[in-house]
């Protein structure tokens, strides 16, 4: 049972209505705090055990198991010959190293990933501790503590109402999607439910979104012990959609998987072709008595089934998938760092294709601290601040800034110049109730905390453009209500004006002071028009006609200019959009003259083939005729939100790749049917659950730098896939051909193995630190259909395939090489050189693939860890070289024969640069 007066054992606070400090410490110690009990992420052993799961992997240790079981065998004299026992003990020890490093980068990568994100979407609340109003962390909520709600909130925690009215969406526990209706609860009010009840009137819980309205919670149940703390173990994560990159490497992956497939069988039919027909000579007697001898037979058999598996291990870019996470991760700091937050993965791979951006103007292309810069009364009267007004005027001014009101003022400490002083915040609200709220406190004798309570409201939306409140206060003692909005919904309702004494005087300069609104918009200055009658709200859930009250006209208050200046890096940050092939629409609730005006400042508008549109004239278009113009459209003035659902789902008719930038709740459902939807970082929680993308400082410029890292991804992803398919291409060549001309292993099963860690992990890691370059935004954007692998990426591939093919098959069987690479004492060097030329032409080839410029050396110093990868992978290398022994088949190399696998090796740079520079001739 819960009595309305207080949770148990907690306090009120000072002002009746929050807890003070020391209550909230006391409440923290017996209720607990309000921090929810994470999901445990699945562990590194855990991760490491799933990944031997792979069916590959477990063909891989079944025949290891049976090749063991063979030299058990040969070592008890079950078998006429001796087999070695470290080609089965090095492939274990390779195939779980292999397994280890991946698993150790895929388990990392997803920690940092998570841990990024939990720590920039921590949810602020407003709640009242000591007097006052002051944003705490969720996690920070106690019982008892008294939580301001307002449209757009996600409800802290399990609670009652003892303030106000909202609506709310509670789908996200119940699964109805009605929206509820919330009022506060009578004082004195006993909760006895035991059972949950969502259409208690007065009760709301954790995870609900308030969708309109605001209200004062009393919180009465915390964490883990909420309904949604019940409930979080047994919610099931929203399954992600395939992104379109992620579509494009699948399809990728199976068109190369079959090639490997169809590489491992051919490849072990070649060997045993080689073992049981060339190596005797193609002599029947000879065939007939190696076929007797079973152990060798089935040796060979599992030898070659073992090396088509290993091929297909390595043929199968099973890699690629892995590679989307490991970059997107690799990336992550730098992109919080610049202010952008990725929720979902998809997000940013989308952005670097997108075609159109529907931006909101305000804090977005602005700055977003918007400032009341002047007021003008009914006769034309200016003031600049708000106690220069009379002292008659001024009563109502005061009354319909401070009441009309969702925002609130609390104390708050100056830092830097005037450090330690205190001045009065507004929080809570819309930036435009802030802004007015601020303009009316600067005389210091304002009210802090909750403004008076209201008999009714009409919270501010952004269809009505108006909001209204009535109070007690009337001339006659009775109900005064208070309107403010757009001056196109209010002026023509007015009959009358307050003069300076405060008394209504008729009203007949509407034809100057719609004049002066103009000069005002032409300055970039938008307005807000404030007006009250004597009477109630007639029906609170009615239009703007229909609360007028039918005994006569309003009386206007005056009208307030807002400055909102636009962003210095705006500009450039929207010019460099443009020039990424970016098509940027500004959408804003202000009027066209005013919308036209930061159009221009901020280089939206340039010439008279862009378009202007308001709503009224959007909606007078046809879908067809919109579409037709679509790429002229520029600005979008006293925009709705149904106005930019329709705007992004005409854009991704004609097949364009279409972002949208929101904060509020209404825009919620063009967020989600964005491809990439971008949240503000002051904006609502709704609003970034419908979002992929976060961006913290509400600054374009941040959505420049998301569209850059998304190609910067992107074009990581595609050196890659050169790097490792031209392995690919080589490596299942060189197997195949080389038992046909008598080699029958040019690389054995654990040199394979260390190739396939090379060109995938490490890989990974070595290109996925690629800088961001500018020079990306110059490109066009990708296009949906675009193939992951470009004319351009498969022209490298096959050059530096088939090149690192012909240098095997000159290595392999040239005699000159033969000559240089004689076996001392049984010690094989012609196939320890081989080992290192391949992999050294791959670390060669690697450059190549990071740059499509002639310089390889290109921007170098912005991916510090590929240089370190790649120095990891020689030095291996060149320690395998001479320790490997029997394991790895490798014997040392002299300082000769050094040399000429390091000018082989190399010789497919000048290649390349050759190919790049016939691509280039050819391109001019």
């Amino acid at each position: 049972m819960t009595n309305i007066e207080g949770h148990a054992g907690a306090g009120n606070g000072s002002d009746g209505v929050g807890l003070t400090s020391a209550e909230a410490r006391a409440s923290k110690e017996k209720f607990g705090d309000n921090r929810l009990t994470e999901q445990k992420a699945e562990r590194f052993w855990a991760k490491f055990r799933a990944n031997f799961g792979d069916p590959m992997i477990k063909i891989l240790c079944a025949a290891l198991v049976v090749n063991m079981a063979l030299v058990v065998a040969s070592y008890l004299g079950w078998t006429p010959d001796k087999m070695a026992w470290y080609e089965p003990a090095g492939i274990a020890v390779a195939i779980f190293l292999a397994t280890f490093v991946s698993t150790l980068s895929e388990y990392r990568n997803e920690s940092a990933f998570r841990k990024l994100q939990e720590e920039a979407s921590k949810i602020q609340c407003k709640v009242y501790r000591d007097g006052e109003i002051r944003e705490l962390p969720i996690d920070d909520i106690v019982a008892g503590d008294a939580v301001l709600l307002q449209s757009g909130d996600k409800i802290p925690a399990d609670g009652v109402l003892i303030e106000g009215g909202i609506k709310v969406d509670q789908s996200v526990l119940n699964g109805e999607s009605k929206e509820a209706a919330k009022t506060a609860a009578p004082r004195g009010y006993q909760d006895e439910e035991t059972a949950v009840n969502f259409l208690n009137p007065y009760k709301v819980w954790r995870g609900a979104v308030v969708v309109s309205g605001a209200a004062t919670l009393r919180v009465t149940v915390v964490g883990d012990k909420s309904v949604y703390g019940e409930i979080a173990k047994e919610l099931q994560a929203e399954d992600e959609r395939d992104t379109p990159l992620k579509v494009k490497l699948s399809a990728l992956a199976s068109g190369v998987s079959k090639f490997g497939y169809i590489g491992g069988v051919v490849i072990a039919i070649a060997l045993l072709f080689q073992r049981v027909v060339i190596a005797n000579h193609f002599n029947a007697g000879e065939i007939a008595a190696y076929a007797l001898n079973w152990t060798h037979l089935l040796s060979d058999l599992i030898q070659a089934f073992m090396l088509a598996v290993i091929i297909i291990v390595m043929a199968v870019p099973e890699g690629l998938p892995l590679m989307i996470a490991i970059v997107s991760a690799l990336n992550m700091g730098k992109m919080l760092k610049d202010n952008v937050l990725v929720r979902k993965i998809a997000g940013i791979e989308t952005a670097g294709s997108l075609n159109f951006l529907f931006s909101d103007k305000t804090g977005t292309i602005t700055k977003g601290k918007l400032e009341a810069v002047s007021f003008a009364d009914g006769a034309g009267n200016d003031y600049k601040r708000f106690q220069d007004a009379p002292d008659g005027l001024k009563k109502y001014l005061s009354l319909s800034l401070f009441h009309n009101t969702d925002a609130v003022l609390t104390d708050a400490v100056l830092s830097g110049e005037g450090a330690g002083a205190a001045r009065q915040k507004a929080i809570g609200g819309n930036s435009t109730e802030r802004a007015l709220l601020t303009f009316a406190a600067e005389d210091g004798s304002s009210p802090r905390g909750k403004s008076a309570a209201a008999l009714e409201k009409i919270p501010f939306d952004s269809q009505n453009k108006f909001s209204a409140a009535t109070i007690e206060g009337g001339a006659s003692g009775g109900p005064l209500t208070l309107i403010k909005g757009a001056p196109e919904k209010i002026l023509d309702r007015c009959d009358y004006y307050l003069d300076k004494d405060g008394n209504a005087v008729k009203f007949s300069a509407l034809a100057a002071l719609n004049q002066k609104i103009d000069g005002l918009a032409d300055r970039s200055i938008r307005v807000i028009a404030l007006a009250l009658y004597e009477g109630k709200i007639v029906n609170p859930n009615g239009s703007i006609d229909d609360m007028l009250p039918a005994s006569g006209g309003w009386t206007l208050v005056g009208i307030i200019g807002i400055r909102d200046e636009i962003r210095p890096e705006s500009i450039t940050a929207i010019a460099e959009a443009r020039r990424a092939g970016v098509q940027v629409v500004m959408i804003t609730g202000d009027r066209k003259e005013t919308a036209v005006a930061i159009a221009k400042e901020a280089g939206l508008v340039n010439n008279e083939s862009d378009i202007a549109l308001t709503s009224d004239e959007l909606a007078a278009l046809s879908d067809e005729e919109v579409k037709a113009d679509i790429t002229s459209i520029k600005v979008v003035a006293r925009a709705l939100p149904s106005d930019k659902s329709r705007l992004v789902k005409l854009a991704q008719e004609l097949n364009y790749v279409v972002g949208m930038t929101g904060d509020g709740v209404n825009d919620s459902p063009a967020l989600k049917k964005a491809d990439v939807g971008f949240a503000m970082g002051s904006g609502s929680e709704v609003a970034k659950e419908a979002s992929e993308i976060v961006i913290l400082d509400d600054n374009f410029n941040s959505i420049d730098k998301a569209i850059l890292y998304g190609r910067t991804i992107f074009n990581s992803i595609r050196k890659f896939i050169v790097f490792q398919l031209t392995i690919n291409v080589s490596a299942v060549l060189v197997n195949f051909a080389a038992p046909l001309f008598g080699q029958e292993n040019p690389l054995s099963i654990i040199q394979i193995l260390w190739v396939n860690l090379v060109m995938d992990t490490l890989a990974a890691l070595a290109f996925g630190g690629e800088p961001a370059l500018k020079r990306f935004m110059k490109e066009p954007p990708k296009r949906r259909d675009e193939a992951i692998v470009s004319p351009a990426m498969w022209s490298s591939i096959l050059t530096g395939g088939l090149w690192t093919f012909a240098l095997s098959l000159v290595f392999l069987f040239a005699g000159f090489v033969s000559d240089l690479f004689p076996s001392v004492s049984g010690d094989d060097t012609l196939h320890t050189g081989y080992f290192a030329l391949f992999v050294f032409t791959a670390v060669f080839n690697a450059f190549n693939a990071r740059t499509e410029k002639l310089n390889l050396l290109d921007n170098i110093g912005g991916n510090k860890g590929f240089l370190q990868v790649l120095s990891v992978i020689v030095l291996t290398q060149t320690a395998l070289v001479y320790a490997g022994g029997q394991v790895f088949h490798c014997f040392g190399l002299s300082l000769a024969q050094w040399k000429i696998v390091l000018l082989f090796a190399v010789s497919i740079v000048p290649v390349d640069l050759l190919r790049k520079a016939i691509a280039s001739a050819r391109r001019t």
